[in-house]
């Protein structure tokens, strides 16, 4: 009795077949972040047997203790990424700078920007952390200079968004604008495997996904949807990781909703509008839920730097509108 396991390359390649103009790029791109996914993977299930965990002696341009493993991943998605052919230019959360691609290595026409591990301080209590990723068309003409500009792209222009996380499996969730799909790396294969076909969050979840340690720093709109949330009647409880990906994958499943707000110390919020929210934001809306920065939808905001932060709602349709309406004060509980 043969068995039929469906492949991310193979899964890449059937969709690809749907655009005659396809040349086979995108498909290249998205093998090199998996092959890149893999290498983190291991790395990380082997955190706590060689000399990778804890931070080092340096911060990044942002002020942020780097981790070992930050450092890792970050090299390895740019080698990974640099040496394929398909990328112009990329961009890392860790990087202050993009990183155009040098005329000694193949060019193509995607930009690709990345958090290379989201929530790396959780490794050394061996909680799940992640990857999350962004791919762009370029919009210049091929033959000039990549700018900032070229980057500096909204949430609705992504081709194709997606992320890693490593928990008790390694999964990568990906999303070209047809749905969202999920691959479980099998050890016994050595590939993703599609473990997730077509998922949908539900319209309306029961878990609210927060840092309350916060409280006392948010505005009275956001302190009184958390009041609200806490209450019996709204039907919700909370379920809280610490790791972005690792709340967003559970959420995404079961439905529920993941807030960071901006506050007192960050006014604009915290996480990353290219590489955090956006990516995630597509996810989401292709699966049916909402991603907002309490004011407008994520993916509609024009980013105007590299490391542009911003407060996120995100998670199940109807949560989303309800957190909404609280933010901007329509709403009392």
């Amino acid at each position: 009795m043969s068995i039929f396991v469906m492949t991310l390359a193979r899964h890449i390649i059937e969709q690809e077949r749907k655009f005659p103009q396809a040349t086979g790029a995108f498909t290249k791109l998205i093998s090199d972040i998996a092959l890149a996914a893999k290498v983190i993977s291991h790395h990380v299930n082997r955190a706590g047997l060689v000399d990778i965990i804890g931070s080092i002696d340096n911060q990044n341009v942002f002020g942020e203790q780097q981790q070992k493993l930050d450092v890792f991943a970050n090299e390895a998605l740019i080698r990974s990424l640099r040496f394929g052919g398909t990328l112009c230019a990329m961009a890392s959360e860790e990087n202050e700078d993009y990183i155009a691609i040098s005329d000694e290595f193949p060019r193509g026409k995607y930009i690709c920007v990345f958090d290379p591990l989201d929530g790396s301080s959780n490794i050394d209590v061996n909680v799940s952390i992640g990857t999350i990723f962004s791919i762009f068309r370029r919009t210049s003409p091929d033959e000039s200079p990549v700018t900032k500009e070229d980057l500096l792209q909204p949430g609705y222009s992504q081709v194709a968004a997606g992320y890693v996380v490593y928990g008790s499996s390694t999964m990568l969730v990906y999303t070209t604008g047809t749905g969202v799909h999920g691959f479980t790396l099998d050890p016994s294969y050595g590939s993703f495997i599609l473990s997730h076909p077509k998922i949908k969050t539900p319209r309306k979840g029961a878990i609210y996904s927060v840092n309350e340690g916060n409280y006392n720093l948010w505005d009275k709109n956001v302190q009184q949807y958390v009041n609200w949330a806490k209450r019996s009647e709204s039907g919700m409880k909370s379920r809280y990781i610490g790791s972005l990906v690792a709340d967003f994958h559970r959420n995404l499943l079961k439905g529920g909703i993941f807030l960071y707000p901006g506050d007192l110390k960050n006014a604009k919020g915290k996480l990353r509008l290219l590489y955090e929210a956006n990516p995630l934001a597509f996810i989401i809306e292709q699966a049916g839920g909402r991603a907002s920065n309490g004011k407008e939808r994520i993916m509609n905001v024009q980013p105007m730097e590299l490391h542009e932060r911003t407060p996120l709602i995100i998670g199940s349709k109807d949560d989303v509108t309800v957190a909404e309406e609280f933010f901007q004060g329509k709403h009392q509980g």
